[in-house]
């Protein structure tokens, strides 16, 4: 089994259209969404939920009223100014609490909780190209990493039960903890870059990011034709550094028509747009090692 993930050194570069059409393209997959902050592959893939399970990680202080007798020592030690009164008593602003169990250690009549933090849910859908593994984080939850990891598990698990020998990825961007946690484990990174300074910048950086996890890495210019200087560096950028360049795709206002519609750019009738995604999507698995 190998697992792909198409990712990107910054949002907007087209990496979960790209995505979308290669499980399109792919076979025998499992397809996993591990953008769990700003998750979007839905919109294109419209899942039917299967399965939901709700995501725990780290701890949040609650307090006990009943066992509280007001001393106020909980706010005075907590350093992110998350514990206050509103009248009724000391309460906790969830928003605020980092969960570093100072007012539950200290407090001298035991009145604070300190159960487990509800940060999301987690889901396997059926979409009509297979199986979606794939998450939501609530607004402002931490530990995106840990719930990348347990979507990353879920899918190899559904893999091997379903005898499927290869796991997409469509990543998060940038190079944070979520990007840091999809590169585990895969075979091979396909970072998806528009010529511009900053998407030249950001290629870069995800580049480096790879290189240091020892992470097979490709390159797909994408809309090169908006600016050839741009396209030159990021391929010179490239040559230098010994990465492939899979594919350059110019600029196709039916990538946004096909959005519209709710499909992928490939399930539109065939363009040379599309041509050119088939012939990457062959090269990426000849990169990945597929069908070895």
């Amino acid at each position: 089994m190998r697992e792909i993930i198409i990712i990107s050194g910054k949002g907007g570069t087209g990496k979960t259209s790209l995505t979308g059409a290669f499980a399109h393209l792919a076979t025998d997959k499992i397809i996993c969404d591990l953008d769990v902050d700003a998750p979007d592959l839905h919109l294109l893939l419209q899942p039917l939920k299967e399965r939901t399970e709700e995501f725990y990680s780290g701890h949040e202080a609650e307090i006990d009223h009943e066992k509280c007798d007001g001393c106020g020592l909980c706010a005075t030690l907590c350093q992110f100014g998350a514990i206050g009164e509103n009248g009724a008593g000391f309460v906790v602003d969830p928003v605020r609490c980092e969960g570093c169990k100072v007012c539950v250690a200290f407090c001298p009549s035991a009145a604070i909780r300190f159960p487990e933090r509800h940060c999301g849910q987690w889901y396997i859908s059926a979409t009509r190209f297979g199986l979606l593994v794939h998450a939501q984080l609530f607004p402002g939850a931490e530990n995106s990493g840990r719930l990348v990891m347990v979507l990353k598990q879920q899918a190899r698990e559904l893999a091997q039960a379903k005898g499927a020998n290869l796991v997409l990825c469509d990543g998060a961007p940038g190079i944070g903890c979520p990007v840091i946690s999809s590169l585990s484990g895969a075979h091979l990174a396909v970072a998806v870059t528009e010529p511009t300074p900053s998407g030249r910048h950001d290629l870069a950086r995800v580049a480096d990011l790879c290189r240091h996890f020892q992470t097979a890495f490709g390159v797909i210019i994408n809309k090169y034709d908006l600016n050839d200087e741009e396209t030159a560096r990021i391929e010179a950028f490239c040559q230098e550094e010994n990465y492939p360049v899979i594919a350059r795709l110019p600029h196709d206002p039916s990538v946004t028509k096909a959005m519209v519609q709710g499909k992928v750019i490939t399930e539109l009738p065939e363009s040379d747009f599309s041509q050119k995604l088939g012939q990457a999507w062959s090269r990426i698995e000849a990169l990945a090692g597929l069908g070895r």
